[in-house]
């Protein structure tokens, strides 16, 4: 079959769910990892043949687009600060909001003398804990970036860390990864016991149930509810408990970085206040909305 007439089928059956731009979006993914074809190599080949294996192949992918399923489900990896990672249902796909995260701890170690954590000289090494790690694209960001660090990474799916460890390895960095309930301290005290952090960062679950219709449905529908959604009645039942494990296992002067809920930001940055941190900042994405927070332990 031409590919160029399955790029055509792929617009008739889903352009009215995700729009052209989508649509071909999702097509040059898919020849890039299925056919490892370039985009511009259908330009200059226009006949370009595939075989009747890799058309079923693309036909099975059509059937799970229109069903919603998230192309990175479907492909199985996805791109997170220049890093490839692998994804299944057991993780949430990383976004680009996250990467800003990591982008504003790498940038605050290699230009000390504007943020926080100037204190830590570069030469020396630093530990870092993620909080909720899920595909690990955090802890597995900072340690490819930042050399000088020891990164740890916590979470309490089994099959999450699973995946964290095999995106470690495939990106060549070394974590300690921890299976343990942040909420529940006899699960963790053990693995800290001799343990403080210069920073800790988590992309904690946010989202409040009275929220999930803001929430698109192929979202909604595949990725793990676990890594996603809390009570309405306590939405910043994360955030308290890892402010109050920052404050036990943070050093002095050690920083606490969180992704937050954007309609809950003077909330979340009221628990380090109220904690006694100090240079606290609320922070927009490039979206303009208040994302991250962050502040610094006395």
């Amino acid at each position: 079959m031409l590919l160029k007439d399955l790029q055509i089928i792929f617009h008739k059956e889903l352009d009215v769910i995700y729009g052209e731009d989508e649509v071909n979006s999702f097509f040059y993914l898919c020849t890039e990892h299925y056919l490892n074809v370039p985009r511009i190599q259908l330009t200059l080949e226009p006949e370009f043949t595939i075989t009747t294996s890799e058309t079923d192949t693309f036909f099975k992918t059509l059937e799970d687009l229109k069903q919603q399923k998230p192309i990175q489900y479907i492909l199985g990896d996805t791109e997170f600060y220049g890093l490839p990672f692998k994804v299944n249902a057991n993780v949430l796909i990383p976004r680009q909001e996250t990467e800003e995260l990591v982008d504003m701890i790498i940038r605050c170690q290699s230009e000390p003398f504007d943020c926080a954590q100037d204190r830590l000289r570069e030469e020396s090494q630093i530990k870092i804990l993620d909080i909720g790690t899920g595909s690990g694209c955090i802890a597995i960001s900072l340690a490819k970036n930042l050399p000088n660090a020891k990164v740890y990474a916590l979470d309490v799916s089994k099959e999450a860390l699973k995946v964290a460890t095999q995106n470690a390895k495939s990106n060549n960095v070394e974590i300690t990864f921890i299976e343990a309930n942040i909420l529940i301290a006899s699960t963790w005290n053990l693995y800290f016991e001799n343990l403080e952090f210069d920073i800790v960062v988590s992309n904690p679950p946010y989202v409040r149930e009275l929220e999930k219709q803001e929430i698109q449905s192929n979202v909604l529908d595949n990725e793990p509810h676990l890594a996603l959604f809390v009570e309405d009645d306590n939405p910043l039942l994360f955030y308290k408990a890892i402010t109050n494990f920052a404050i036990k296992k943070l050093k002095s002067k050690g920083s606490l970085y969180f992704e937050i809920n954007q309609y809950l930001g003077e909330e979340t940055k009221q628990l380090l206040v109220d904690a006694n941190f100090e240079h606290i900042e609320l922070l927009k994405d490039l979206n303009g909305n208040y994302r991250m927070l962050k502040g610094e332990k006395i």
